[in-house]
């Protein structure tokens, strides 16, 4: 299907881009920074602005690209509109800081941390109702992943309450890990669309046709 192959493509490069700037993100902050207690989003407030809130923009980019192509791919409303949610808060979360560790948050936190929950529930959810599509993504992989997700997303809410943040960084990494698993699976698929068939090659192959049959 024209575009859709290409979208794909767009997309599988966005998540390799966002990927690698989030590892830089993570090499660049201070020392004192532990991953495995904070979150991505306490890494980012150290450098606003820098790779990390560039990481999260341009996943949101490379979801927005699939949009489209998912929509000619056939896939239902219910499911782009909560890939587009994901996206919406992925970028919100970039855009509006969370305050610094150990700080009583503000309303920008509150808006960064109820974005960021948004985006981490709308992805395994579209996953799932992608998963149910003839001809979708393979079923099995986004079942799997969209269950670990959850997963995952229950865990760091229980360590974000009474959990007291225990592995709360590490449990939030899982997490983000597996839902670009999730949204590069539907990537994947998408740029393994067949090719539309060349017009030219079919009126050649047509004229084939009826030479063969004049002989007969």
């Amino acid at each position: 299907m024209p575009g859709t192959r290409s979208s794909g493509l767009l997309a599988l490069g966005g998540i390799a881009l966002a990927a690698v700037l989030a590892v830089i993100g993570h090499l660049e902050v201070n020392d004192d920074l532990n991953p495995l207690s904070l979150t991505v989003s306490d890494f980012a407030v150290s450098d606003r602005g820098g790779v990390i809130d560039a990481a999260m923009a341009v996943l949101a980019a490379a979801t927005a690209v699939l949009l489209p192509a998912l929509r000619r791919a056939g896939a239902d409303r219910a499911s782009v509109a909560l890939l587009a949610a994901w996206s919406a808060g992925l970028l919100a979360a970039a855009v509006v800081p969370t305050n610094s560790p150990g700080l009583p948050m503000d309303t920008a936190a509150y808006v960064h941390r109820y974005a960021s929950v948004l985006s981490f529930l709308a992805l395994p959810l579209a996953g799932w109702l992608l998963a149910r599509r003839p001809g979708g993504p393979p079923a099995r992989w986004l079942r799997a992943l969209t269950l670990t997700s959850l997963l995952f997303a229950a865990a760091m809410i229980w360590s974000a309450y009474p959990g007291e943040r225990v592995m709360i960084g590490l449990t939030e990494r899982l997490l983000i890990l597996t839902e670009t698993a999730l949204l590069a699976t539907v990537a994947l698929h998408l740029s393994r669309a067949p090719r539309p068939a060349n017009t030219v090659d079919i009126t050649v192959r047509a004229v084939g046709n009826v030479g063969a049959a004049e002989r007969c």
